[in-house]
């Protein structure tokens, strides 16, 4: 009798908090929708080694030889050949722009100094802020070129084959010469701690009010939806400040990450990303009706974030329906300003089109805020 009492308690508790689950559809979507996305993106979006990665070209002469090279590089796998270079300048703006991540430079007369025994150089530059996504493609590099001549050293220039390599491969990688992860992770990290901290703070700070009965004071307040979310995120904008100095100094003093660019470049970065992040909570907030309901909505964009941004995985690896969904996200955007002003010296003219979409998406999150909170004062 007392377990049949046992049992039959036991499950109209089930039944009870059953039903409230179902109630609860965004918690419940949100349940079904986490595993599903993390099943998709690591089994299809991740992949550590990166192939198809954009390469300008700067070749003062078009001969077979450079053809045969040029078309090995590309055959290969891991360089895809997307620009033509006009001089060292623009190679290197190339670079720190982040439009390629290699330059393959070719000097005049090589074929003529290959074919007399000259070993003439062959210079290969590379971005190698993100050292996982470059080291895999400049370790084939060496061999890609060798067979890639094997073609074109034939008959009378068969010698060649004999000796050492008849070219030298001089290979650049800058930015972060020595591959050092903390020197990618470290500034990374500003714009993942940033992601998480602000837009749950947010979220939860609205929800919270809700919950607790003091929106309808809010509410009540003659006050329009704009000056409502500028009153609401300012104060966060300062705890992301702070945490901004915190990381920076973290990265200057103990981990020695350098810091070569523009610090108004970055200031400006920061301040688009972050009401960005604040905006996407504040949305968050009108849609969740618990605080953690706005926990869960929060841990749903930042997956992703944190995925298909290049922060943990190479981006350039992953494939094009992946870097769609990473283009949309303002992490990816702020990873190249960020990195690309404290490793590179990146001038604004490199940054123009990250910080343009960090603004198009900042603009577009204020004006869905708006619109919710309107739409919650009715």
């Amino acid at each position: 009798m007392i377990a049949r009492g046992f049992w039959r308690r036991v499950w109209a508790i089930f039944q009870k908090e059953f039903t409230q689950m179902r109630r609860d559809r965004l918690t419940f979507a949100i349940m079904v929708a986490v595993p599903v996305m993390q099943l998709l993106l690591f089994g299809y979006a991740i992949n550590t080694d990166p192939r198809q990665l954009p390469t300008a070209v700067h070749a003062e002469e078009s001969t077979p030889i450079v053809r045969s090279i040029l078309r090995g590089l590309e055959n290969s796998g891991y360089f895809e050949l997307v620009r033509e270079s006009a001089d060292p300048q623009e190679s290197s703006r190339l670079l720190a722009s982040g439009e390629v991540m290699f330059v393959v430079s070719i000097p005049a007369n090589f074929t003529s100094d290959l074919v007399a025994g000259r070993h003439p150089q062959l210079l290969l530059e590379a971005d190698a802020s993100d050292p996982v996504a470059a080291t895999r493609a400049l370790g084939q590099a060496q061999t890609i070129v060798t067979r890639a001549l094997r073609h074109e050293l034939g008959g009378s220039l068969a010698g060649l084959q004999e000796r050492p390599e008849p070219f030298e491969l001089v290979i650049h990688p800058r930015y972060n010469p020595e591959g050092i992860t903390q020197y990618n992770i470290v500034p990374g990290l500003l714009g993942v701690i940033l992601t998480m901290t602000l837009v749950m703070i947010t979220a939860i700070a609205m929800t919270r009010e809700a919950e607790r009965g003091t929106m309808e004071n809010l509410l009540a307040l003659p006050a329009r939806p704009a000056e409502v979310m500028v009153g609401k995120i300012t104060p966060y904008l300062l705890v992301g400040a702070a945490q901004t100095v915190l990381i920076l100094v973290a990265a200057l003093g103990l981990f020695d990450v350098p810091f070569v660019g523009n610090l108004g470049i970055l200031a400006a970065g920061l301040a688009i990303f972050a009401v960005a992040n604040l905006a996407l909570g504040f949305t968050f907030s009108t849609i969740a009706r618990t605080q953690m309901q706005a926990m869960q909505m929060t841990f749903f964009f930042f997956l992703p974030s944190m995925l298909l941004s290049g922060f943990m995985f190479p981006f350039r690896g992953m494939p094009g329906w992946a870097q769609a969904i990473g283009e949309v996200l303002p992490l990816t955007h702020f990873l190249r300003v960020v990195r690309g002003v404290m490793l590179k010296d990146a001038s604004f003219a490199d940054l123009h089109a990250s910080l343009g979409a960090m603004a198009l998406f900042t603009t577009a999150a204020c004006g869905v805020a708006m619109v919710r909170y309107r739409r919650t004062m009715d």
